[in-house]
């Protein structure tokens, strides 16, 4: 009997130390010191302008501020808050100088909808207030409407100025010259507001125009007599089944307009100004749906790849494409290791 609870108590802790290792918890590996998209949220035009801004702020002023994207912290065995995981890859990575620990670590999970700006432990908890601010008035505003790139973007400059006392590019300016800077940056701000304001009002003539182009009377080809359009019950009858799903796709949609003398039909065809349908490659209709997988992310020293999955509505033909992901740049400035910081676990979160 003794025996075979020991067999029983040897099995069962063999088992939880399988399930620990399974869930311990992990950190990713950076590939440079700027920017490490994990979560594919950059184009390589963007990731560099960040990447630029950072290099800036190592160079004039040492200190190190890496971004981080990921698309879900239980993608590293982390189940709960992002302040511990943040600290956690803070320390893992070491950012910042070892001995002023002033370095700034920006993590977005993009599927946990969290976010977290952590500090180096020489800031104690002076920047605090500052980073919540930023997360919550100028980076979480943006995320809101799926604008990551903007609302880190942005994010990156205000904490550049709340470190520096100076936006990115505005240090050896003049006065005068940081006055002109700053109102044209206001004026920019005021620009997309006014455009958020006027894009409805924008938008009238061409919808005008469009609705004149559909609905004004056709002449029939061959007697001259006015032809009628037929409501969407009556001129599927005259649609071939890919046109109706395109119809059903929202990706075209058809007028069908007919002449009461002679029966004359003509169709027209009006394709959806936003629509995420291609052209399918085996019946030519606009019903072709991809969806893409990140097979291997690329690093400043490998390209990566991504799988396409392709879907037809209509014919129902699927097929898969590979693409390479082009390597990441990087300014010959940049340095392969972080400097040794830590943070004890100061600075802010936000949710979206």
């Amino acid at each position: 009997m003794v025996g075979f609870l020991k067999t029983i108590f040897a099995a069962v802790l063999a088992t939880l130390l399988v399930v620990g290792h399974a869930r311990a918890q992990t950190y990713p590996d950076y590939s440079e010191v700027y920017v490490n998209d994990f979560a594919n949220l950059f184009s390589t035009e963007q990731a560099q302008e960040i990447r630029n801004k950072l290099e800036d702020l190592r160079t004039q002023h040492d200190i190190e501020f890496t971004v981080v994207t990921i698309h879900s912290m239980t993608d590293y065995g982390h189940a709960g808050a992002i302040e511990p995981f943040a600290t956690g890859l803070f320390n893992t990575w070491g950012v910042g100088n070892a001995e002023r620990n002033d370095g700034i670590l920006m993590l977005v999970a993009v599927n946990d909808r969290l976010m977290r700006i952590e500090v180096g432990s020489g800031y104690g908890t002076t920047k605090n207030d500052a980073m919540k601010d930023i997360i919550d008035h100028t980076i979480v505003p943006k995320f809101r409407s799926d604008a990551y790139f903007e609302g880190i973007n942005r994010g990156v400059d205000q904490v550049i100025r709340d470190l520096t006392g100076a936006y990115p590019g505005e240090s050896e300016m003049s006065g005068s010259e940081k006055a002109l800077a700053g109102a044209k940056r206001v004026l920019e701000n005021l620009g997309a507001w006014i455009w958020l304001i006027l894009a409805p009002f924008a938008a009238i003539p061409v919808k005008l125009f469009r609705s004149w182009q559909r609905n004004h009377t056709r002449k029939c080809p061959y007697d001259k007599t006015d032809m009628v359009r037929l409501d969407e019950h009556w001129d599927d009858n005259h649609l071939q089944p890919g046109q109706i799903t395109e119809e059903q796709l929202d990706s075209i949609d058809y007028d069908v307009w007919q002449c009461q003398i002679c029966q004359h039909v003509t169709i027209e065809a009006y394709k959806s100004w936003f629509s995420r349908f291609g052209a399918c490659r085996s019946c030519g209709y606009q019903t072709l749906e991809g969806d893409e997988t990140i097979l291997e992310s690329a690093t400043t020293s490998s390209t990566g790849r991504k799988r396409i999955d392709y879907t037809c509505h209509h014919c129902h033909d699927n097929y898969s494409v590979t693409r390479t992901i082009p390597k990441k740049t990087s300014s010959s400035s940049s340095s392969s290791s972080f400097g040794g910081g830590s943070s004890s676990g100061g600075g802010a979160s936000g949710s979206w």
